[in-house]
């Protein structure tokens, strides 16, 4: 059983896929309450067997909600088999990702086109019924469940305060814990919205100190430490691919991907942990490292190289 308690009443399922690497990536966090529970992220349809029997092993009866921090598939994609499960959940998401839980079609086309096979090992994700969205006051617990707009990764990503922990989704990248550090790499996929990212890392701060569960992996105790390292990296990598694409004029895409990364490895000391990732973890690494890449490319050459 993949079950992770963080805290007192706050567990972490890793959700592993059946595929090379996949593991220490997909999660769902269990805020619990006794018998009762609130989720955050469900992960793709095709985990949710695992994660319902994580739920069933911490003795949830009953889930109030479900918050989602953003409705990509490997987040929201087993929504609809969560409700089947628990019908009187509350599902919360940004207002944006509303129609595309309500009707996926969209979604679908676009996770397919964008990710590729992966989308179909996620799963084909099932619509809700509008009844099950919830707006207004979250409260839980007898304490009330912050929802703060984060924009950046995606145009409908928002995250939860909860107390002194925040789940930030993927507003500050992806992070691999490793035994006396960490992994971080910016989650950037096309489309990338860089001057909201940066707002969204200007309002963690404004938070002070939190305790961050990441969406894409683990625990850490200081947001701050983690919003200013994102800052940074984020500042980083846009420049380093401006520098190819606009100075350098490399357009084409797998080679602007190869030589950032291997100047990102020598520049940016959190990404050159990569070097101490398990070898299937490379190999999945490698996947959303071009993707991130290219959601900065797009946006540099739409922005600078005119």
């Amino acid at each position: 059983m993949n079950i992770i308690e963080v805290a007192e009443n706050l567990y972490l399922v890793d959700l592993p896929l059946n595929v090379e690497g996949f593991r220490k990536f997909i999660s769902s966090w269990v805020i619990k309450n006794g018998k009762n529970a609130v989720l955050v992220d469900v992960g793709p349809r095709s985990t949710i067997p695992k994660l319902i029997e994580a739920l069933n092993y911490l003795g949830i009866k009953d889930l109030e909600f479900v918050l989602l921090t953003h409705v990509h598939l490997d987040h929201s994609g087993g929504i609809a088999e969560i409700l089947k499960k628990f019908p009187e959940v509350r599902v919360v998401a940004h207002k944006k990702a509303k129609i595309h839980l309500i009707d996926p079609e969209k979604l679908w086309k676009a996770s397919i086109e964008a990710i590729g096979e992966l989308a179909e090992i996620y799963g084909k994700p099932e619509g809700i019924e509008e009844s099950n969205l919830h707006s207004g006051k979250i409260e839980f617990a007898g304490r009330e469940i912050e929802v703060i707009e984060t924009l950046g990764h995606a145009s409908h990503h928002q995250s939860y305060v909860f107390g002194e922990f925040l789940f930030i989704g993927e507003s500050a990248g992806v992070h691999i814990p490793l035994k006396n550090d960490y992994y971080l790499r910016p989650a950037t996929p096309p489309k990338f919205y860089y001057e909201p990212a940066m707002n969204t890392l200007e309002k963690i701060l404004k938070l002070g100190s939190k305790r961050v569960c990441f969406a894409h992996f683990g625990f850490k105790r200081d947001s701050i430490e983690i919003a200013e390292r994102a800052m940074k990296q984020l500042r980083l990598w846009v420049s380093t691919v401006y520098d190819i694409a606009c100075r350098r004029d490399v357009r084409d895409e797998a080679e602007l991907t190869r030589i950032a990364k291997e100047e990102l490895l020598e520049k940016d000391p959190k990404f050159s942990n990569y070097r101490l990732l398990d070898d299937d973890l490379k190999k999945r690494e490698d996947f959303f490292i071009a993707n991130s890449l290219k959601g900065i490319q797009e946006y540099v050459y739409e922005t600078y190289c005119l």
